[in-house]
């Protein structure tokens, strides 16, 4: 799964910057450019590539990273765009899936963790171009699900890092993909658990529920659409996931 997301979401940004014009603002990512988003995907592709190459367990400056400028050319970027990607692949098949590399939770982890991880940024800002263009964003259920589930992994790593809290001690959240395919893959129950959160998949009565398909879900997430899209059904105290998304920025 993760390996066709990442080739199939990196390509479709490629093509949007094929078609588009570089300059566009992206409004889910303020500052940045359609140009910035590729920049940013395409130097990430070849700084995790560099790390699986080289096994590293420390961080490597990504603005030492090989061929880590974008072209000024639309058409150039587009294939080193793709290219990225590919790089990332072929670096973990050279590596071997046992190697322990460092990653953004400061601590080493084998190799898929990355593919997993470029994956699910390649969907994400695939969908911050689609909304910048005006163009419907859509996602297999399935990579949905799973980069909610990844979502809510980093962040009960990195939520223990920060002085506030996300659920107060007696709330739970409730999400539920209403796409039938996923059973229980969709659905999620995150409780507190000090300054993070633990969660699992589960059916149960939350403080706050939210009804959605797994791609809608994924973006109220994110932050790339708001909870109250005509998509998305909230029922119960809906403070709790404006809290919730306030204290957990993308």
């Amino acid at each position: 799964m993760h390996r066709a997301a990442l080739i199939t979401e990196t390509d479709a940004l490629a093509e949007l910057l094929r078609e588009a014009d570089p300059a566009t603002p992206i409004p889910t990512c303020p500052g940045w450019t359609l140009a910035d988003l590729a920049t940013h995907v395409g130097r990430a592709q070849r700084w995790a590539a560099a790390m699986i190459t080289e096994r590293s367990t420390e961080e490597l400056d990504i603005r030492a990273v090989p061929d880590g400028a974008r072209p000024a050319d639309p058409q150039a970027a587009a294939r080193w765009l793709s290219e990225g990607a590919r790089l990332a692949l072929a670096a973990v098949d050279s590596t071997g899936p046992d190697a322990e590399i460092w990653t953004t939770l400061g601590t080493p982890r084998p190799v898929h963790w990355w593919i997993r991880r470029l994956a699910h940024e390649a969907v994400a800002h695939h969908a911050d171009a689609l909304l910048a263009l005006g163009r419907p964003v859509s996602l297999d259920p399935a990579v949905a699900a799973d980069a909610i589930s990844e979502w809510l992994d980093l962040l009960s790593v990195g939520l223990t890092r920060r002085a506030e809290t996300v659920l107060a001690a007696d709330t739970t959240l409730h999400l539920h993909a209403t796409d039938p395919e996923l059973g229980p893959d969709g659905e999620w129950i995150i409780r507190p658990s000090g300054r993070s959160i633990t969660w699992e998949h589960t059916h149960a009565k939350a403080t706050v529920a939210v009804r959605a398909r797994a791609f809608i879900l994924l973006l109220v997430l994110l932050g790339r659409i708001r909870p109250d899209d005509p998509g998305v059904e909230i029922h119960g105290e809906p403070g709790i996931l404006t809290r919730w998304l306030e204290r957990t920025p993308f």
